[in-house]
């Protein structure tokens, strides 16, 4: 069988991303290798060979099986649990786990350029975001010159808690501008104080699980990251490499809102904290998968060249840039 980790672009385009809803009366099972997804009524709506997925996504409560558990290291797919709000209950990694030498590699590095490469690439991905508004007045202006500043001050960086700064400082401003239109009161990770706040965690959720099985393609030690430093239990290899594509998320809420896909009623409030109405979760979800699909080759592009930079030392000129606007 060929290595996962040798994985070409033509053979990941063939592999299929399955979201299955098992509180909707959807079932999995397995035949001759070949996974098929059952509505309530026993009628068959995919049927797939396991050589073509990529990673299987179980959104609600379910059982899962060691046969599928032992397909998933067969055929190279990992296996998501989440909850409605998307959020990762359980993980089962296929990946590479064997690759010694870059883990070797992620262990002994302990430099700062290619942290200030992933920030750059973040906040050029903002200022082009903020470019793209039309109707710019002087406070936009200012904050799209104010960017270019930024991005002097990360060359000149040689301390990872300035280098923190400057980002936090640059997501304020971005976030303040971008999401103007909408009383936009601040970025709150997790507090869901506004239904803004509650789809960006759940965006940002289904875009962070998505590059985590990217790297699993290729056996990273994804606790150990370059900018995001060791925590417990925290993947902070996947928080590095999701920076450049956070703009993914934050393009698609503001269409989404524009287009009227999401309403302040799609939203209950409990002892003052935003929940998502359960029977709105995947409408949702067709807001940031899509969008997710449509990007999926750069983004697999953008980890294979990752990988082989690191792997070969390469220097930091020719390591991968994304560009959300291109």
């Amino acid at each position: 069988m060929r290595s996962k980790s040798m994985l070409s672009l033509p053979d990941f385009k063939a592999k299929k991303w399955i979201i299955i809803h098992p509180n909707e009366g959807q079932k999995l099972s397995i035949k001759n290798d070949n996974i098929i997804i059952t509505n309530e009524d026993n009628k068959i709506l995919l049927q797939i060979s396991c050589y073509r997925i990529f990673t299987i996504w179980i959104v609600g409560s379910t059982t899962i099986t060691t046969v599928l558990m032992e397909r998933s290291k067969k055929f190279g797919f990992s296996i998501f649990i989440l909850n409605g709000n998307m959020k990762t209950i359980g993980h089962w990694n296929a990946s590479t786990e064997g690759n010694f030498l870059l883990r070797k590699n992620q262990y002994n590095y302990d430099g700062l350029d290619i942290a200030k490469l992933l920030v750059k690439n973040k906040l050029s991905n903002q200022v082009d975001l903020l470019k793209s508004i039309r109707k710019k007045d002087e406070n936009l202006k200012t904050a799209i010159t104010l960017f270019s500043n930024y991005q002097i001050n990360i060359d000149k960086c040689d301390n990872e808690f300035i280098l923190l700064g400057i980002e936090g400082v640059a997501a304020k401003l971005f976030f303040q501008h971008w999401f103007k239109d909408f009383d936009w009161n601040g970025r709150k990770p997790r507090s869901k104080r506004d239904p803004m706040n509650v789809l960006m965690d759940i965006g940002y959720t289904i875009l962070f699980n998505f590059i985590d099985s990217l790297l699993d393609l290729y056996g990273f030690d994804k606790f150990k990251g370059v900018y995001h430093k060791a925590f417990y239990q925290r993947k902070s290899l996947v928080c590095d490499i999701i920076e450049p594509f956070r703009c993914i998320i934050d393009k698609q809420l503001v269409k989404a809102f524009n287009l009227g896909q999401v309403k302040e009623e799609d939203f209950e409030e409990i002892k003052g904290q935003y929940r998502l109405k359960f029977q709105k979760n995947k409408d949702v979800q067709r807001i940031f998968v899509p969008i997710i699909l449509e990007r999926k080759e750069e983004m697999f592009l953008y980890v294979k060249c990752y990988y082989r930079s690191f792997m070969r030392s390469k220097p930091i000129n020719e390591y991968p840039q994304f560009q959300i606007l291109n």
